[in-house]
């Protein structure tokens, strides 16, 4: 299975693509709205949820066409930072594979709205390392937290991982450092300019208030079972990374490997955040990248192809059979 996805040729995408349809078709056939989703923070996503909740059929065709061109950006990142092979779609299995792992998943939601942001994040931090002038790449990169942030408001906590990435992918001055948070408050300047001249701006900004200062660290969205896949993803992905000597050994790849690591600290600490852990979804693109690049460089693939064949068929008895999850 493994090899296979190494290839890129239309069989492999067509896979990829009966691979989602078919994780995704427990949703369809149960479809319901998205019930209390939307937060005064998150205006991107309220205006979608707006604007398609008259129908939760449609709900789902629009969040199962952003998977679609996410996995295709994710694939296209990770081919072009060497994440995976030139001529490979391992990335898009592993992303629509983990982003509908659970039922839960399968659904419009905050995450899988700013997940294209985060992505485009991923890609403007990678590029940095190979600028010698990456200011506008880091402008961007404050532009899409603050995006990111305004359809699923606790990806804002990664403009602190774009702030300690920096260091390590472009060695410069307290003024990069500074160009994305720039972008990052500029984004939200004109949000709130907006609001002022067309909306409640009292309103939302006691909202944003109430928000911030109701913020806490929670484990009521854990339970026995997603705790265990959590461990045991997590627990795969790190034994892969360490136990494989046969990895990419070149400099650049290392480095972008290490920014992943770093970010999941991050998601590991978004999973606290409230609501369902598995709505919280950065911890999936982390492990997406992870496996990805482990399957590809690895030359043993016996034992990893038994451990993928079992894990979906158990990822398909729970869509269909045991819906625990």
């Amino acid at each position: 299975m493994i090899k296979f996805f190494r290839q890129s040729y239309a069989i492999q995408y067509v896979a990829i693509a009966l691979l989602a349809i078919a994780l995704w078709i427990p949703a369809f056939t149960s479809a319901k709205a998205t019930m209390g989703l939307s937060e005064p923070v998150t205006p991107l996503f309220n205006l979608i949820d707006d604007l398609l909740g008259f129908s939760p059929t449609i709900q789902l065709i629009f969040a199962f066409l952003l998977l679609v061109l996410d996995t295709l950006i994710f694939n296209a990142v990770m081919v072009k930072h060497q994440i995976i092979g030139k001529v490979s779609t391992l990335g898009a299995f592993v992303f629509v594979l983990l982003m509908s792992l659970t039922r839960t998943q399968t659904c419009f939601y905050p995450f899988i709205l700013s997940s294209i942001f985060i992505l485009l994040i991923i890609n403007e931090i990678y590029d940095v390392y190979l600028l010698s002038n990456p200011e506008m790449n880091l402008l961007k990169v404050g532009i899409l937290v603050a995006l990111s942030s305004m359809c699923y408001f606790p990806s804002i906590v990664l403009i602190l991982w774009v702030m300690v990435a920096l260091p390590i992918v472009k060695k410069g001055t307290l003024r990069l450092e500074l160009i994305p948070l720039l972008g990052f408050l500029f984004t939200y300047f004109l949000y709130f300019v907006g609001v002022y001249l067309f909306g409640d701006f009292l309103k939302i900004v006691h909202a944003y208030q109430d928000y911030l200062l109701n913020v806490m660290l929670s484990v009521e969205g854990f339970n026995l079972l997603n705790i265990i896949l959590l461990i045991f993803l997590i627990v795969i992905s790190i034994i892969m990374l360490l136990g494989n000597s046969k990895l990419e050994k070149a400099f650049a790849v290392r480095v972008k490997i290490t920014l992943c690591v770093l970010m999941m600290v991050v998601a590991v600490a978004l999973l606290f955040w409230g609501g369902n852990v598995l709505m919280n979804g950065l911890i999936f693109i982390v492990l997406a990248i992870l496996f990805a690049y482990e399957f590809t460089y690895m030359d043993n693939t016996g034992w990893a192809n038994l451990v993928l064949t079992l894990f979906l068929l158990l990822v398909f008895a729970n869509h269909y059979y045991f819906k625990l999850l």
